[in-house]
C-alpha cells in the first residue's frame, strides 16, 4: 500500500497510556484512521501531570517512530490535547465605561478579551477564556459590536492550569524535538465530538471518567458554564478491590467481570462469593459494597461540580464517557444520586469514522478524546517518505521540516484574543507573542515621544514667537526698516 502524503497526527497523554493516531479526512467529511499507537504511561504521568520530562519525551519517540513505522512516511508536527488534574475554570468580569453613545467597536471587544487574559492568578495560568456574555447598559448580547453604550461589561470562564504542569508539557515535547501544530484544551475537543447541538444548547453536563480523574464540564445556551477535574477515576475502584487482599492486576480483573454500579438489595445472595483464582474467593457483599462505596463518591464530587444555577437546567441531561462509564449499571447509579432522567452513555464520537483497528471498533467511549483531537486538526502532518536507510539528516526531511516551522511562525504571534475558543497556545507562541506586543508597544511609545517632542517644540516656538524680548526686538527691526525706508 502505498504511502499517505497527508494525514493529521493527534496524541492524548494519558495517566495510564500515551496514545498516538493518525488519521485521515475526507471530502464526504469522514475521516479514515491509518495508525493507532499505545505506550504505558503511568510511570511517569499521573493525574494527567507530567511528572518526569525525560521519560515521557522518550515515549512520544518511540510513539512517532511506531506511527513513522506504519505510515511509511515521517511525521513533521502532531496535535496534542491539554487536560489533567490542575484544571479548573474560574468566572471573572472585565468592565469598560465608555463616553456618552459610543458606538461599540470590535476593537473594544478585543480590549476587554486582553484585559481579563492579562489576569494573573497565583501560580496558574490562563490557557483560554469561554466567553459567556457581554453585558450592554442593562442588557445581556453576545455580540455586543455596533451596538450604542456607555458600559461594555465583559463576562468570562477562564480555564487555568498550574503554570509548572503547564511548562513541563511543553518541554516534554521540546526535549523530544516534536513540533507541535497545535495545542487544544482536551475536555472542549470530546465536548464537541460526543455532544449533540441540541444537548449543549438545552444544557448538559458531560462526565469523562478515566483512570485516574474524572471531568465535568457544563454547557448551557450552546456555551461552556463551568469546567472541573476530579482526582478521582475508575483505577480507585481497582486499588479499593485489592484491599481485599489481592494484587491489583486481579482486582483490575474482577472489576471487569463482576463491578456494577448498582445492585439491588434484593438480588445481594450473602452466600455467593466471586472467585480471584483456582484457590481464592471474596464475599460478593463485601465486593459489591467497596465497588458502589467509591463510585458513589466519585458522582457526589460529580454532583457537587455543577452549578446551583444549573441544578434544574439540565434539560439535555447527563452523558457519560471514557472507560468508567463501561460498568454495568452506571446510569441507574447516576440517576439514583442526581434525579437527573435523561441520563446517556457515549460510547463513540458523532464523527464517521473508518478503521479496522480493535481500539477504535471497540466504541468503549476510552478514544473518544483522541479522535476528538483528530477531528479538530486542519494542518497536514506528513513529511517526506521514511528513509529505508534511516537518514535523519536527509534533504527530503530537512526541507520538511522547514516547511512545518514556516506554517508555525505565521501562528506564533497571535495574541490572546485572535486564539481560537479550546486552542492553548504554546510556551514559544506565547513567548513570541509577547515579543510583538513589546515590540508594538515600543513602536507606539516611540511614535508618542516624537508627537510630544514635536508639540514640545511647536509650544516653545510659540512662547518664543510670543515673548516680551522678541517682540521687542521685532518692533526695533521694523522701527530700523522704516527709518530706512525713509531715507
Amino acid at each position: 500500500m502505498a504511502a499517505a502524503k497527508d494525514f493529521i497526527v493527534a496524541i492524548e497523554l494519558g495517566s495510564s497510556k500515551m496514545t498516538g493516531i493518525a488519521g485521515q479526512k475526507n471530502l464526504d467529511g469522514s475521516i479514515t484512521v491509518l495508525a493507532v499507537v499505545k505506550e504505558n504511561s503511568s510511570s511517569f504521568i499521573r493525574k494527567g501531570y507530567v511528572y518526569n520530562i525525560d521519560k515521557t519525551a522518550q515515549c512520544l519517540t518511540n510513539i512517532i517512530k511506531k506511527l513513522e513505522t506504519q505510515l511509511k512516511r515521517e511525521i513533521l508536527q502532531v496535535y496534542v490535547g491539554v487536560g489533567g488534574q490542575s484544571i479548573r475554570s474560574v468566572r471573572n468580569v472585565v468592565v469598560k465605561d465608555l463616553p456618552v453613545e459610543t458606538r461599540i467597536t470590535q476593537e473594544m471587544v478585543f480590549e476587554l478579551m486582553d484585559s481579563n487574559r492579562s489576569m494573573t492568578y497565583p501560580d496558574q495560568e490562563i490557557l483560554d477564556a469561554a466567553i459567556q456574555e457581554y453585558r450592554v447598559d442593562s442588557q445581556y448580547q453576545l455580540d455586543p459590536v455596533g451596538i450604542q453604550a456607555t458600559r461594555l461589561e465583559g463576562n468570562f470562564l477562564n480555564i487555568l492550569e498550574r503554570k509548572a504542569f503547564y511548562r513541563n508539557l511543553n518541554k516534554c515535547f521540546e526535549v523530544a524535538g516534536i513540533n507541535v501544530a497545535e495545542m487544544f484544551l482536551a475536555p472542549l475537543a470530546l465536548a464537541d465530538s460526543v455532544l449533540t447541538e441540541a444537548e449543549r444548547r438545552s444544557g448538559c453536563a458531560l462526565v469523562d471518567i478515566g483512570y485516574d480523574t474524572t471531568t465535568v464540564s457544563v454547557y448551557s445556551k450552546n456555551i461552556l458554564r463551568h469546567l472541573a477535574v476530579i482526582p478521582l477515576g475508575s483505577n480507585h475502584i481497582t486499588k479499593d478491590i485489592a484491599t481485599l487482599q489481592m494484587e491489583e492486576s486481579d482486582a483490575e480483573k474482577m472489576k471487569l467481570k463482576y463491578a456494577s454500579a448498582y445492585t439491588d438489595n434484593n438480588e445481594i445472595d450473602s452466600n455467593l462469593k466471586y472467585s480471584i483464582d483456582s484457590e481464592r474467593q471474596v464475599e460478593s457483599r463485601k465486593f459489591i459494597e467497596i465497588v458502589e462505596g467509591r463510585l458513589e463518591e466519585i458522582i457526589e464530587n460529580v454532583w457537587y461540580q455543577i452549578p446551583n444555577d444549573y441544578y434544574d437546567k439540565l434539560l439535555g441531561g447527563i452523558i457519560l464517557t471514557g472507560g468508567g462509564s463501561n460498568m454495568k449499571n452506571i446510569e441507574k447509579a447516576f440517576f439514583n444520586h442526581t434525579h437527573v432522567e435523561k441520563i446517556r452513555i457515549a460510547k463513540f464520537v458523532t464523527h464517521t469514522i473508518n478503521s479496522n483497528y480493535e481500539l477504535i471498533k471497540a466504541h468503549d467511549g476510552t478514544m473518544n478524546t483522541l479522535l476528538g483531537l483528530l477531528a479538530k486538526g486542519e494542518i497536514n502532518c506528513a513529511g517526506g517518505e521514511v528513509d529505508p536507510n534511516g537518514d535523519l539528516f536527509s534533504g527530503t526531511k530537512k526541507d520538511s521540516m522547514a516547511t512545518a516551522h514556516a506554517i508555525n511562525d505565521q501562528r506564533q504571534a497571535r495574541q490572546a484574543s485572535e486564539t481560537p475558543a479550546g486552542v492553548v497556545r504554546t510556551e514559544v507562541e506565547k513567548q513570541k507573542a509577547e515579543e510583538e506586543r513589546r515590540r508594538q508597544q515600543e513602536e507606539e511609545d516611540r511614535i508618542r515621544h516624537e508627537a510630544e517632542e514635536a508639540e514640545r517644540q511647536r509650544i516653545a516656538a510659540e512662547k518664543r514667537e510670543n515673548s516680551f524680548w522678541n517682540k521687542a526686538f521685532k518692533r526695533l527691526k521694523k522701527l530700523g526698516e522704516d527709518i530706512v525706508s525713509e531715507e
